[in-house]
């Protein structure tokens, strides 16, 4: 599920390493912002099995996935679906994209 809204500045793009994340207060929302490479990923940072952060977790480059630290789900950092039980319900995505220097990410409006 990708959730739209206005567009938000989070970091400079070499202020976050290829193979790791960090949370992001925006809006309201806790954001995970994952770097793979040169992609850079935002997922909502709630676990949808229990209340855990999974910018905590460990990124899995080549599956692009992120791991909850808690229980060990995975989610698709593109879709957001959970790939591995416990987890069996999505977490949100979010646009995010590169604007020069600026990582900005778009989060809120229409769930």
């Amino acid at each position: 599920m990708s959730v739209m809204g206005e567009a938000r500045r989070l970091c400079a793009r070499d202020d976050l390493a290829p193979g790791t994340a960090r949370c992001f207060a925006v809006d309201g929302h806790r954001v995970a912002l994952v770097r793979v490479d040169d992609d850079f990923y935002a997922i909502d940072d709630t676990c949808s099995h229990a209340d855990y952060s999974l910018s905590e977790g460990d990124v899995w480059e080549d599956e692009r996935e992120i791991e909850c630290p808690k229980h060990g789900s995975t989610f698709s950092l593109t879709t957001g679906e959970p790939q591995t039980l416990p987890a069996t319900q999505p977490v949100p995505v979010y646009k995010v994209r590169v604007d020069g220097n600026d990582v900005v990410v778009q989060v809120g409006g229409d769930a």
